[in-house]
């Protein structure tokens, strides 16, 4: 069966970003869902199928054609799943979380993926990058696409896990501006709320990435999987790139971990620095708050009792005691 014999799809229907197939890494035609099973069916074929948050009809249309396992279904259709790897049969189904920074803050999606004998099927969910970019450059190597439908999985999680790397360079951005405020000023409210922020997200991120390690260790070395045993060394690679971005978070997260502490002790100096200004300032006043409760000030040459230069002595003692506490705790840091 040749391209002229596949009915193209002229327009895509609603949920379906591209449906083409291969073969010998060269796209023979664009097909409608209808056509992949016939497709998939055909020694050397490989259909690869892009969908976008589908209805159910739509995914039962594509179980239909490829004989895709029921509960993979089920899983595909909620976008609530974490990060795994199922075998069913000579199948696989693979879940991979997405993230997108998105007004300020990390938005996750969900990529589905199904690989079998002759088809890849990648369902995405929520924020994500298109996978065009992944297609127009397979298309573009047709030597490495002849990989068929382990070399489409092996780039789409490479793609997956090098658009982590965009949002830990915004969030480094980010966190290296709350750093260099830390060391030369007292974060205000709401930068440290940020801060906070920002570790959770963090958290968040790495729960996304890290189950992909397991998942890339199981295609590299499961030798029960349909995984081309020359294709397996490919998802080290991917391995290696989710060990760097998790490398990456954790390195975020210790220095958040810093700055928040940094934060608080800074905002625990100000606040001894202020107590103690208060205190050197009340046993300043405390002298001549003394004095005037001893004898009332109502003064007429005291003190004892009819003294002519009484005032005079209790003002001057008053000035020099208050004075010789001021310039004490002005060395001692106090004021």
């Amino acid at each position: 069966m040749d391209g002229r014999s596949g009915g193209a799809a002229t327009t895509p229907e609603p949920g379906v970003i591209a449906a083409s197939v291969y073969s010998g890494g060269r796209r023979i035609s664009e097909i409608a869902i209808d056509e992949a099973g016939r497709w998939a069916r055909q020694d050397g074929h490989v259909v690869w199928i892009g969908l976008l948050e589908p209805s159910q009809q739509l995914l039962e249309r594509v179980q239909a054609q490829l004989n895709l396992h029921p509960l993979a279904i089920e899983d595909a259709a909620k976008a609530h799943q974490r990060p795994k790897l199922e075998q069913y049969g000579d199948a696989l189904f693979i879940v991979a979380r997405t993230a997108q920074v998105v007004e300020g803050s990390i938005a996750f999606g969900e990529t589905h993926i199904f690989v079998g004998r002759g088809y890849v099927v990648s369902v995405r969910h929520g924020a994500s990058t298109s996978y065009a970019t992944v297609r127009q450059r397979c298309e573009a190597c047709p030597a490495v696409l002849a990989g068929g439908e382990d070399y489409i999985l092996y780039a789409i999680l490479d793609f997956i896990v090098d658009n982590y790397l965009p949002v830990v360079e915004t969030v480094q951005a980010e966190v290296d501006e709350l750093e260099d405020g830390v060391l030369h000023r007292t974060l205000k409210a709401p930068e440290v709320d940020r801060l906070y922020l920002l570790r959770r997200e963090l958290l968040r991120l790495r729960k996304a990435v890290a189950p992909l390690v397991d998942v890339c260790h199981r295609l590299e070395h499961a030798e029960v999987m349909p995984i081309d045993p020359e294709m397996q060394p490919l998802f080290r690679d991917v391995s290696d790139h989710i060990r760097r971005v998790q490398e990456d978070i954790d390195s975020l997260r210790e220095v958040l971990a810093f700055a928040f502490e940094a934060s608080l002790m800074a905002g625990q100096a100000q606040q001894n620095a202020i107590v103690r200004q208060l205190a050197a300032w009340a046993a300043i006043l405390a002298v001549p708050t003394a004095i005037a409760g001893i004898y009332g000030m109502n003064f007429e040459h005291m003190p004892e009792l009819k003294w002519t230069y009484g005032y005079y002595v209790v003002v001057a003692s008053v000035v020099s005691i208050c004075t010789l506490l001021y310039v004490r705790f002005r060395r001692n840091g106090w004021l």
